[in-house]
């Protein structure tokens, strides 16, 4: 008897869904049959290589790329099974079987519900891997967890797997969050009983969130920091760090940024995209925005733009820059949002408008910008030296 042949193939039916995406499947071919299986994996067609059949483009291209192939390893296991007991091999019965498996993992597996609940939700992209990170460190602490153990032991057990792990109090936090947010639904659905609900006794712990930036000091450490031998692999996150210093862009418009969005306008480099968290269109002229250092940056990956702007997943990104950090003799906690903060703080020092920072940021409200006016304080300090340090000149005339 013939073994079943798998490819992967996207977008069978060559048509869109409203969102301008299509599935990816699993095909099985076997006697000139085939059948089709769902990976529930939705993508833009520029995000999908035809040729190498990966996941690109996305910045969470890793994690998909891994969840397909072990969907579909995961087929060849249940053919194998089936060889395995004699019986009899044709594509309605591996689709049977699949069904079957799958209809009992549904009622007993929380991970698998809580991935489709996901992908399956009307949240934004960049909200989607966010809780699909929940999920990835949810399996890493306990592959196969059921329904029936996400207990309060379950969920504090976890919490402090969390903090093994080196997470913030408000990392932790939003994690859990994500997994409230998904056990209710479970509950809702019926999959579990209320009666057994984690989130009555456990109580979701946070701390005053104090906004990390780095002085100017601080910046030009990065700046001048030279990485060698093993170190030269964090360079491309170095830079994209420094140009989100000088940007003030959140990593989730960074990583969604193409070459389209920097425009030439008046013989002079603007950066123009729509943010992903907020919607707001941002127009930057960076080529006044500390001195033009973005664009020094650009020019630098000019040849392959694209790929400059393709990092790995934000969690990833911020273990790199906790170690270029450690390398500067920094010895503050470095994130990715700490560019963001930066750029905010140091226009403020500067003596930039907060209407037109608040621009710059793409926030909403004036409100939202208003975080950054503690350094208000450092540049009152900055003047009153500089004015006093004047005064002394003139008195030693």
């Amino acid at each position: 008897m013939n073994k079943i042949i798998y490819s992967l193939v996207y977008n069978r039916k060559k048509s869109l869904n409203k969102r301008g995406m299509a599935l990816v499947q699993v095909e099985a071919y076997l006697n000139r049959k085939k059948k089709y299986f769902s990976t529930k994996v939705y993508l833009r067609p520029d995000q999908w290589d035809a040729k190498k059949l990966l996941v690109k483009n996305h910045p969470n291209a890793d994690a998909l790329n891994r969840l397909i192939y072990e969907f579909m390893a995961m087929i060849e296991k249940r053919e194998l099974e089936l060889w395995q007991q004699g019986k009899p091999i044709t594509l309605d019965v591996l689709k049977d079987v699949l069904t079957e498996k799958q209809e009992q993992e549904d009622k007993s597996l929380f991970i698998p519900f809580f991935k489709q609940e996901i992908m399956t939700s009307g949240l934004k992209e960049s909200t989607k891997r966010n809780h699909l990170s929940t999920v990835a460190l949810l399996q890493d602490f306990k592959k196969g967890v059921t329904f029936s153990e996400m207990t309060f032991e379950f969920i504090s057990s976890f919490e402090y797997y969390l903090q093994s792990k080196g997470y913030h109090v408000n990392t932790i936090a939003k994690h859990m969050k994500h997994l409230k947010r998904h056990i209710n639904v479970a509950i809702n659905k019926e999959y579990m009983d209320i009666q057994k609900y984690a989130f009555r006794k456990y109580k979701i712990k946070t701390v005053e969130n104090r906004h990390t930036h780095l002085s100017p000091e601080e910046l030009e450490k990065l700046e001048t920091l030279q990485l060698t031998g093993r170190h030269t692999k964090y360079q491309k996150t170095l830079d994209a760090f420094l140009f989100c210093c000088y940007a003030g862009m959140r990593y989730s418009d960074f990583v969604n940024m193409k070459p389209e969005n920097i425009v030439e306008m008046h013989q002079e480099t603007w950066l123009i995209y729509k943010s992903i968290k907020t919607g707001t269109e941002v127009r930057l002229p960076i080529y006044l925005l500390f001195c033009g250092k973005g664009i020094q940056i650009l020019n630098k990956y000019q040849a392959n733009l694209q790929d400059f702007f393709h990092l790995r997943d934000n969690s990833n990104v911020n273990k790199e820059l906790i170690i270029i950090a450690r390398l500067a003799g920094l010895p503050k906690r470095v994130s990715f949002h700490t560019a963001r903060h930066t750029n905010a703080t140091l226009l403020i020092y500067n003596g930039v408008n907060i209407t037109t920072v608040q621009k710059l940021l793409g926030h909403k409200s004036v409100k939202t910008t208003q975080i950054y006016t503690n350094v208000m304080d450092m540049t009152i300090i900055s003047d009153l030296e500089k004015n006093h340090s004047l005064a002394h000149r003139k008195k030693g005339k």
